[in-house]
């Protein structure tokens, strides 16, 4: 077609013209659902449902209960359904919701700070034993979760709980989920500052807040004043880090838009300092701008990651200071320091501020039972003062030890096979929950685990290396694959004789607090379950063998060539 001089539009290609529909940002006046997860909280507020659980599904049971109630507003009082029994990985992403959900919910107690009292320990280990047929792993958000929850059981296991100041209240759904915080806050010797007072403030107004009730996607806080960076504050929406200004003293670093799953990113420094009784402020800023900014129209783009990635730390912290602190302007601050070791989790015995000692001990992958925790109970009212923490390894510690009782207590925990002197795959091996309870999940995660760590420490018994291994049942990331040393990431692969099985993809040299990265893949690595310990028995043989004087695995394995890897 010729040019038309006297009207360019005219002679040019016509082109489909479609209004934009925006990302379905409130604060850009785009509240229409955009969903069906959008309609549903439009619908309702997801902490309404703890009425309808209360005065009907329990007493009606299972099938009473509404499916956006059983599959969405639930989870804003720390239920999901778990997997029904006997179905493999291969179907978890053929059938329908129904097909897989079993008549029994997965129940998350939050521990913010992973703070607990002997007391709250015994009444979780109670209900454990009670309704949840022994079952309550640790999570590395310190937490503890139940399986084979009744809806029945529900209201007495909330007024047993609630009783000894604890709850379940937005530990899932789109809301602030538990609050992380240094598991030896206020307790370790070479800390910073302490972040508890912050953390109960943040706690006392977003909590059963409606206000903050309605966010586009979950919502991770985490806070701590160690030098030893102990809360994975990278792949947090929000974290405040504890720094020392050279002029003010101590305060927190903030850094946003962190977040792992199927499209991973680092959180990002603000350059801010703040000092501790205006961290409450900052953190409701930083939650309202998700609220009111972040994506709805899609749920795969709807965390704060992908906001900040497409603003950038400048304009956040600009947004954040004009629109939600009335212009204040926040001051200019340091960067936290790099940690002085690798090991962040407080494992083994360590000395307070006041001459006693705090003991951490390891788990296997998380995976505890009821009766194991009430006799940890016992042991910490024994030898301590009655305090205890989860760590955000999936581990525990006594608090308040006099140094005569410290052996006794460590004796304590090894008979019930809790180490506080864990090998390194003991100690740096984690797990999430993975096909045996888990809707999303492919392969088998906690007990392939815990035979990993037998396995490993029988071939590899002088192996005394800091080393993270991480087992996903799933590419969500859960037990973040893409930070640890070896990261696992289930999926069905095939084996020498062509035959499904369940495997992994292999991501290796992760790493967060020391030089903090994702792990590398190397193309076409995928490990069948069962050749797992030989994989990472030749992995780590050729690591001791090529490595640098004091070279970490993580360094090692973003210079070695694919065949090392393989």
């Amino acid at each position: 077609m010729a040019a038309n001089p006297q009207n360019p539009a005219a002679s040019a290609p016509r082109r489909k013209v479609s209004r934009h529909r925006g990302e379905g940002q409130w604060a850009a006046g785009h509240f229409t659902p955009l969903n069906g997860n959008e309609q549903f909280k439009k619908d309702d507020d997801g902490l309404n449902v703890r009425t309808r659980i209360e005065t009907i599904y329990s007493k009606r049971g299972f099938d009473s209960i509404d499916p956006n109630d059983l599959r969405g507003r639930m989870r804003w009082w720390g239920l999901y359904t778990q997997r029904k029994p006997g179905i493999d990985g291969g179907k978890t992403a053929i059938l329908e919701p129904e097909e897989l959900d079993d008549s029994y919910f997965m129940l998350r107690v939050r521990i913010d700070g992973g703070a607990l009292t002997t007391r709250q320990l015994r009444v979780i280990g109670e209900i454990s034993q009670e309704f949840a047929r022994g079952t309550a792993d640790i999570t590395d958000r310190q937490n503890v979760q139940y399986h084979w929850i009744r809806i029945e059981d529900v209201p007495e296991i909330w007024n047993r709980l609630e009783a000894v100041g604890l709850s379940t209240v937005t530990a899932c759904g789109d809301t602030p989920r538990v609050m992380i915080g240094s598991p030896v806050a206020g307790i370790a010797e070479d800390e910073i500052i302490d972040a508890t007072p912050a953390l109960e403030e943040m706690k006392r107004r977003v909590l059963n807040n409606p206000a903050y009730s309605n966010l586009p996607r979950k919502f991770k806080t985490a806070i701590s004043g160690s030098p030893l960076l102990d809360v994975v504050h990278e792949i947090n929406d929000v974290a405040f880090v504890g720094v020392r200004h050279p002029e003010h003293g101590p305060g927190f670093d903030v850094w946003v838009g962190g977040g792992l799953s199927t499209n991973p990113k680092l959180g990002v420094r603000l350059g801010t300092w703040v000092p501790i009784d205006e961290v409450p402020d900052v953190y409701e800023g930083v939650i309202s701008i998700f609220r009111d900014y972040g994506y709805r129209r899609l749920r795969n783009r709807a965390r704060l990651k992908f906001l900040v990635a497409d603003w950038g730390p400048e304009k956040f912290r600009q947004v954040l200071e004009d629109e939600y602190l009335g212009g204040r302007r926040l001051i200019d601050g340091p960067a936290p320091e790099q940690p002085v070791q690798q090991w962040r989790d407080h494992i083994g015995v360590h000395r307070q501020q006041d001459g006693r000692f705090y003991v951490g001990f390891a788990p296997r992958v998380g995976r505890v039972d009821g009766a194991t925790l009430t006799k940890v109970a016992d042991l910490a009212e024994a030898h301590g003062s009655g305090r205890v923490r989860t760590t955000v390894e999936q581990k525990m510690i006594v608090l308040d030890v006099e140094q005569d009782q410290v052996d006794a207590l460590v004796e304590g925990l090894e008979a019930l096979d809790l180490t506080a002197r864990p090998s390194s795959f003991r100690r740096g091996t984690m797990a999430c929950t993975g096909i045996e309870f888990c809707k999303l999940a492919i392969v088998e995660t906690k007990q392939r685990g815990s035979q990993l760590i037998d396995e490993l420490e029988r071939r590899l018994p002088d192996f005394d290396e800091p080393i993270t291994i991480n087992l996903n049942g799933c590419p969500n990331a859960c037990a973040r694959i893409q930070v640890a040393d070896i990261g696992l990431k289930g999926q069905l692969v095939l084996d020498d004789q062509g035959r499904q099985v369940e495997g992994y993809q292999v991501h290796l040299g992760g790493a967060l607090g020391l030089e903090a990265a994702f792990g590398r893949k190397v193309r076409g690595l995928k490990v069948t379950s069962d050749e797992l310990p030989d994989y990472i028995e030749r992995v780590l043989k050729r690591f001791q063998a090529e490595r640098e004087d004091g070279e970490r695995f993580a360094t090692w394995a973003a210079r070695a060539s694919e065949e090392a890897l393989s």
